[in-house]
């Protein structure tokens, strides 16, 4: 039984929550919150779907007290929240998806740095505070503003821990290459959130290969799953290589726009191997893909990355981990966003 006047209890019954207990906003509490950006309480940026309740700057504080982050945090809240509003990212379809699809939140620039947005070992959680606040903050006023609800709106049979937050600085310290964000034509200084529609992290564990053509094998695999959406149809596609991995490709002469192009061929199947199983659905489900595929030819190669565009490529996690990570895309309809932000 919950204790009489218990305020943490209330925003559980009011369902304000997302399972977990939040921190009350008070108005001083949302006051000290607004002390990290200059921009008017009053601004509106946006309806969030699919509700389509007017997101505000003043909003957005209240949700960033309740997810626990600091004042500093509010410039990147801001922006993330800004690029998932965008009409390309499709927040409808995120919120409504069947599948496990989040918003992946990917920080460049000196400001993750100076926040504490942490990109090394362990980065995708628990532990750290600027990244578990702020994906959890842009998940709240999903909740709270877009009314997307398990079960009511958001249709997803499984959901995942990702969707409570999901948001990472790349490690730009330890990766062998320009930053993600460089490679997509930003300047080095500037500060960048990308939103990526995709699905929950899958492991490829690989301690055993010491040269890129072994390992791209690893990942491409992984990346062509035929449980995987990818492989049938075209949408964004997320691979993330520990920094270890980067280095076996750096240290035999590749570039990163050498490894997209690589991860690109490597990561494709066989008509006759799509076939086999999965949601193969001949003829009809060729028309997903955005070129002429050849149905009859068993041995026609398909990509899951049809697009090189549509493939993320960051360098992540710790030293000391032989291992990368693949997050499958949602659907082509949603697409992934990147925007400057000022501090």
């Amino acid at each position: 039984m919950a204790l009489p006047d218990d305020e943490f209890e209330f925003f559980f019954d009011k369902s304000w929550s997302d399972g977990l207990p939040v921190v009350i906003p008070t108005d001083e509490r949302i006051e000290h919150m607004m002390r990290g950006t200059r921009r008017d309480p009053e601004e509106a940026l946006g309806p969030v779907a699919p509700a389509m309740e007017m997101a505000t700057v003043y909003s957005a504080a209240v949700h960033a007290v309740m997810a626990g982050c600091e004042p500093a945090y509010m410039p990147v809240v801001l922006a993330g929240l800004e690029a998932l509003l965008e009409e390309r990212f499709n927040l409808n379809l995120v919120q409504a998806t069947t599948s496990v699809g989040a918003p992946l939140l990917v920080v460049n620039g000196p400001y993750a740095k100076e926040i504490g947005l942490h990109g090394g070992s362990g980065c995708f959680g628990p532990g750290f505070r600027a990244n578990a606040t702020i994906g959890r903050a842009i998940r709240l006023i999903m909740m709270n503003l877009g009314g997307g609800l398990p079960g009511v709106t958001c249709l997803s049979g499984f959901g995942g821990s990702w969707r409570y937050t999901y948001c990472v600085a790349e490690n730009e310290a330890d990766s062998p290459w320009e930053s993600y964000s460089v490679a997509k034509g930003f300047g080095l200084d500037e500060n960048i959130v990308s939103a990526i529609p995709c699905e929950g992290p899958i492991q490829v564990w690989d301690d055993a290969s010491q040269n890129p053509d072994r390992l791209l094998v690893t990942v491409g695999d992984m990346m062509s799953a035929l449980g995987g959406a990818n492989i049938y149809r075209q949408a964004d596609m997320v691979v993330v290589l520990s920094p270890q991995h980067a280095r076996i490709c750096s240290e035999a002469g590749l570039t990163r726009a050498e490894v997209h192009r690589l991860l690109i061929e490597k990561g494709s199947r066989r008509i006759g191997d799509i076939k086999r199983g999965g949601i193969w659905r001949g003829v009809s489900g060729s028309d997903r893909w955005p070129f002429e595929v050849d149905v009859d030819d068993d041995d026609f190669v398909v990509p899951a990355v049809g697009d090189p565009d549509d493939l993320h490529l960051l360098v992540a996690g710790g030293m000391g981990s032989p291992s990368s990570l693949v997050m499958h895309g949602t659907t082509v309809a949603c697409r992934s966003v990147s925007k400057a932000f000022s501090v």
